[in-house]
């Protein structure tokens, strides 16, 4: 297995310049657009990605859920770049300027009809995250070369109640007693296929 965290951030932003398919939990048509913050910090000489989960709330289809900082495209954001960098400072306080942008990945089309924009990004290391409650229950790190073990993922199948074929959905196991699962898991795997390639 590769050693991700001899990765440099040169080396990275290179990786992610090869273009590959777009990604999809199910063959759905997106209708909304989507950008989402993929932020690598460097802790003790190892990468980590930034996650946060969301709030418990019966109101939102994302309750509960480990995700990375992001969400719709507003009509003032000029590109998805700016929507994630957006959303990464309302939800966690990341200043967009802080944001040393390495690339994007390939859109993932998710169950929640949105084409996600994938931009990756490194954030200095401590920083001083700030959630918001309204959005934000916890953010944590989990270290590359964990997700990047083939034993930590798995496929399974869910049933959706619009969809007639079961869905196969990514599950990693638990890290910190968080699940990372469904489009925030599927497109860390994006990640890991681009950079191990």
């Amino acid at each position: 297995m590769h050693n991700l965290d001899r990765l440099t951030a040169a080396e990275i932003s290179q990786r992610l310049q090869k273009v590959g398919l777009p990604t999809h939990d199910v063959a759905l048509n997106a209708c909304r657009e989507a950008g989402v913050l993929v932020p690598f910090v460097r802790i003790a000489e190892t990468w980590h990605l930034l996650f946060i989960r969301r709030p418990a709330s019966e109101h939102d289809y994302h309750s509960g859920q480990v995700a990375f900082a992001g969400g719709k495209r507003d009509p003032q954001d000029r590109d998805l770049t700016a929507t994630a960098l957006r959303e990464a400072h309302e939800e966690v306080g990341i200043m967009p300027q802080d944001v040393q942008i390495l690339g994007q990945l390939s859109p993932h089309h998710s169950v929640s009809r949105f084409r996600i924009a994938p931009v990756v990004g490194i954030v200095p290391w401590p920083y001083s995250i700030i959630p918001n409650p309204l959005e934000v229950a916890r953010a944590f790190t989990i270290p590359l070369q964990w997700l990047a073990q083939p034993e930590h993922h798995e496929i399974r199948y869910r049933h959706l109640a619009d969809i007639k074929e079961p869905v196969p959905v990514v599950y990693f196991q638990e890290y910190d007693n968080e699940m990372l699962w469904g489009a925030t898991a599927r497109i860390t795997l994006s990640l890991l296929a681009c950079l191990q390639d």
